[in-house]
């Protein structure tokens, strides 16, 4: 492996969900700007259309968005098909959608814990079990990386997200147990777990919870999209080739303390 190669992925399709905007929308670009061809996945339609118009664009790479529910597994199947299909071939999966609910845990309702773990946690699998499946038909390994989240190996403060820590926490160890499973196909599975990073959904935070989070970080500063990029591509390369059930915590220290 030269130089040059060792962190690129060049000749790669690789499939970002949640990819229309925020951490999904810069990780995608910066696999795009390492070689990947890219497919966007996402519900809003508009915005990932959009995105991929724009990656496509920068980085001079291959990009389309495909519009699927990944808590449905019939779309997920046939959504993975298509992209198969329309690239030629498969082999990077960043599992990037995902959503959260700060709400104390005795006020959750059946619902709302249900819709949190179908998005977090089911569709996750979903994807991970037809990604792999698509692989090994067509006799592909691969790499896949889910989105967990330090909240998955603390309890955050002060907000009460006890659905979402739990679901983060299923992430990591689905993670390792894929990979566990998966090791003797060729296809490494691990997760990364960011901090509190600055996107479109934090951006909306009160700034008083801010501050409070600030104030218990040794970095005094929330992350940006950027610096998870560096990980994804890592993973995503075949620099990566001997690190398969990790969890890679990015958070500036914040589950140090």
């Amino acid at each position: 492996m030269t130089r040059e190669d060792m962190f690129s992925l060049k000749g790669k399709v690789a499939i970002v969900t949640g990819g229309a905007r925020g951490i999904g929308k810069t990780v995608a670009g910066h696999m795009a700007m390492m070689g990947a061809d890219i497919a966007i996945i996402d519900l809003l339609e508009g915005e990932m259309n959009k995105t991929a118009d724009e990656i496509a664009k920068t980085y001079s790479a291959k990009v389309r968005a495909y519009r699927c529910d990944v808590t449905k597994p019939e779309e997920v199947d046939s959504t993975i098909s298509k992209i198969a299909k329309d690239f030629g071939g498969l082999d990077v999966l960043f599992n990037n959608a995902g959503i959260c609910l700060h709400k104390a845990a005795l006020d959750v309702s059946p619902s709302e814990w249900r819709n949190i773990f179908d998005v977090n946690v089911n569709g996750v699998f979903y994807m991970c079990q037809v990604f792999a499946k698509k692989l090994i038909s067509l006799n592909r390994t691969g790499s896949i990386i889910n989105m967990a989240s330090m909240s998955g190996s603390i309890v955050n403060l002060p907000q009460e997200q006890t659905s979402y820590n739990a679901s983060k926490a299923a992430v990591v160890h689905l993670t390792k147990s894929l990979a566990v499973e998966w090791a003797g196909y060729g296809i490494r599975v691990n997760s990364l777990s960011p901090g509190y990073i600055f996107t479109e959904m934090t951006s909306t935070v009160a700034q008083e919870m801010v501050d409070i989070w600030m104030a218990a970080s040794p970095f005094k500063r929330m992350g940006k999209p950027e610096e998870l990029s560096g990980a994804v591509v890592y993973l995503a390369s075949d620099c990566a080739s001997f690190t398969s059930g990790c969890n890679i915590i990015v958070d500036g220290c914040f589950t140090c303390t």
